[in-house]
């Protein structure tokens, strides 16, 4: 699975090199990098051996498979096809039972410390591991097993990064997230959201085979590139929110005119991620763009800490925006209007001023 070089697979399957470098442009985007390290990234990747990449699931809706398989810029089977050896995924994989399980123990076994592992959905562990069980293995022992021999492991989703849904009150499974279920993983990273982008994905790969090493994580062990900003930050509706012009009830006015949802509930401010960038479904829209608030699900807890999702929260960790939102919106408004006035007072005065003191030319005129 190893012998051809990314390049030599593209030129088999009849990819174009002009396919192949928009391929790497939308790369560089998505890690905020220039245009000039199209070609750089695609020196890198070109040469390099196609990763071997196992993909788990285990206490999921499969979600970031769904993601995954909608993926574009490459499509789906690009990725599979020519820029990774996906060895390892029970959703697509054609083998199954016996010869699916050799084909993840063989992978494991001879490529120990080379592969990249994917494990998308929580890990339960109540009920000494029964809760989820595949080829009579608990979750929590797979994950050991394979996560452990790996160079690098990728939690994809919120529930592999932070427990989702599942670890939700009152976790009645025992679920938790990949680092609390096998502490100590090397280079362990965390994709969440529900689902984790896959143009994200995609380039969380292209940058370690393009440096040789994984990106900057910030505090939840995420990528920078793709977590180092809150929607907030980001959104196309930020200049209504410093306006102070807000969205008071679905299907308003101010919905109907693209205002802020802050206060139907979105929890933009208190949420990292690049959806308002990336976007979704070829870059076509997003949920705020939808005139959908953010539910803050790429957040640790977010089940728990972001509902009731239709409601604003006064005390979002991490934007304490609610304490003066109302006071700071009114005086907006306020201050709006008044610039408006007073620059309508200004011009007034100033055209008056020009009427009572015309250009020399027309003074001398008005003399004679």
């Amino acid at each position: 699975m190893l012998g051809l070089s990314l390049k030599q697979e593209l030129e088999q399957r009849g990819i174009s090199r002009r396919d192949f470098l928009g391929f790497c442009a939308s790369m560089a985007a998505v890690l905020g990098l220039p245009d000039t390290a199209t070609n750089a990234i695609a020196a890198a990747v070109e040469s390099e051996q196609k990763p071997i990449l196992i993909w788990l699931e285990f206490q999921d809706c499969a979600g970031n498979t769904e993601s995954f398989l909608r993926a574009t810029h490459p499509t789906v089977a690009d990725l599979i096809l020519d820029m990774i050896s996906l060895n390892y995924h029970e959703t697509i994989m054609a083998a199954a039972g016996n010869q699916a399980e050799e084909a993840l123990a063989q992978t494991v076994r001879d490529n120990a410390g080379k592969y990249i592992v994917l494990v998308e959905g929580s890990i339960p562990t109540g009920a000494n591991g029964a809760y989820c069980t595949i080829g009579g293995k608990s979750a929590l022992q797979i994950a050991r097993d394979v996560c452990g021999g790996a160079a690098a492991t990728i939690a994809v989703g919120t529930c592999a990064a932070f427990g989702g849904i599942p670890a939700a009150g009152p976790n009645p499974t025992g679920a938790l997230s990949v680092a609390d279920a096998v502490p100590g993983l090397k280079n362990l990273i965390n994709m969440s959201a529900c689902p984790a982008n896959a143009e994200n994905i995609t380039a969380l790969i292209v940058y370690y085979l393009t440096l040789k090493r994984w990106p900057p994580l910030d505090r939840y062990r995420r990528p920078l590139f793709a977590y180092g900003k809150t929607i907030h930050d980001n959104c196309e509706r930020r200049a209504h929110f410093d306006a102070g012009q807000y969205v008071e009830s679905w299907g308003d006015e101010a919905h109907r005119q693209g205002h802020c949802l802050y206060k139907m509930g979105c929890k933009g401010p208190a949420t990292s991620q690049n959806c308002p960038v990336v976007k979704w479904n070829e870059g076509t829209n997003w949920p705020i763009g939808c005139g959908h608030p953010c539910i803050g699900c790429a957040e640790p807890n977010f089940w728990d800490t972001m509902t009731p999702f239709y409601q604003r929260l006064p005390d979002v960790v991490g934007f304490n925006v609610g304490k003066w939102i109302d006071p700071v919106g009114l005086s907006l408004t306020g201050l709006v209007a008044a610039a408006v006035v007073a620059h309508g007072v200004g011009q007034a005065v100033r055209h008056h001023h020009a009427e009572k003191s015309p250009s020399d030319g027309g003074g001398s005129e008005e003399k004679k």
